[in-house]
């Protein structure tokens, strides 16, 4: 498996770099809700423990994909050692271009037929 956290590199991302990215895309989240983002996007298949979380964030901060924030979403209900991490500008860019790669392979998958195409009675068209 290729080890890249790298933004500019055309490598392809971790598994564990893409969750953890695109749990962020929509806000940011303490790692503990990282890891249940993580868990809910892929149905229980992706399960990731505390060392491969933080081991991974350490590298996407070095790398500028990601950055610790000091805002809480509400300091009454938060527990102050928590630390929230969110996208930065070059995070952004390599998940939408990580997602742009994953959505071309799935296209020459459905041309190759190895995944079945959707058709517009399948979608209600």
């Amino acid at each position: 498996m290729i080890k890249n956290t790298s933004p500019s590199s055309n490598q392809p991302l971790t598994p564990a770099v893409f969750h953890i990215l695109l749990a962020l895309a929509d806000g940011e989240k303490h790692g503990y809700a990282i890891m249940k983002e993580v868990e809910s996007q892929t149905e229980g298949r992706i399960k990731m423990g505390p060392g491969t979380l933080y081991g991974s964030i350490k590298r996407m901060l070095s790398a500028g994909l990601i950055q610790e924030t000091d805002d809480r979403p509400d300091p009454e209900l938060d527990n102050e050692r928590r630390r929230y991490y969110r996208l930065t500008g070059v995070g952004e860019k390599a998940l939408r271009t990580e997602c742009t790669r994953m959505e071309q392979a799935v296209t020459a998958a459905k041309l190759k037929k190895v995944l079945p195409s959707i058709s517009n009675a399948e979608v209600g068209g």
